[in-house]
């Protein structure tokens, strides 16, 4: 649809030279291999590190989520301990509903966990093959590899003790306090 002397720009003109010519095969390959097998690593590093960032960001999610979860749970709980005469509720029925919601908080409470537990397992092996990176392309342990036994210095460790300790509190309070005074 152009005139007649123009050549398309998927044609090569007979003047130009094509890159798939004999005198261009074979001398350049090794380097254009070495130089888009670096470019793949430093792209597949940014990954990981994209992934490492967004393992720790999560982690504060869950907590945020089962803190909000656990509160709205417990508050349900008191309100039903507080207004079940009130609300002309039997006192086995208050108890099974604040049994309820407490077993409720301790699914939320388990489900966090997990998340969080296998969150620092995907950080564990995203490190482990940023560091696979870095020994390929800068060399041998320029990064030192994550140690599982170092879990003692990890905030998701104290975050799920956290998690633990106060589910065993809820439990403890209710079957203290709460559930004897419901007769």
């Amino acid at each position: 649809m152009g005139e007649s002397g123009q050549a398309r720009p998927d044609q090569a003109r007979p003047d130009q030279a094509r890159p798939d010519t004999a005198a261009d095969t074979g001398e350049d390959t090794a380097e254009d291999t070495a130089a888009i097998r670096h470019e793949f690593a430093l792209e597949r590093y940014r990954y990981v590190l994209q992934q490492i960032q967004a393992v720790n960001e999560n982690a504060h999610r869950f907590l945020a989520l089962y803190q909000t979860l656990a509160t709205a749970l417990v508050t349900a709980a008191l309100a039903l301990f507080v207004g079940y005469r009130k609300w002309e509720l039997t006192a086995a029925t208050a108890r099974g509903g604040v049994i309820g919601l407490l077993t409720l908080a301790t699914v939320v409470a388990a489900f966090t966990s997990t998340l969080i537990v296998v969150g620092a397992l995907a950080w564990l092996d995203y490190r482990n093959e940023e560091c696979d990176i870095t020994d390929e392309i800068v060399g041998p342990d320029f990064r030192k590899r994550p140690r599982p036994g170092n879990f003692l210095r990890w905030y998701e460790t104290y975050v799920v003790l956290f998690i633990l300790v106060s589910v065993i509190t809820m439990w403890v309070l209710a079957a203290l306090f709460l559930l004897p005074a419901m007769r």
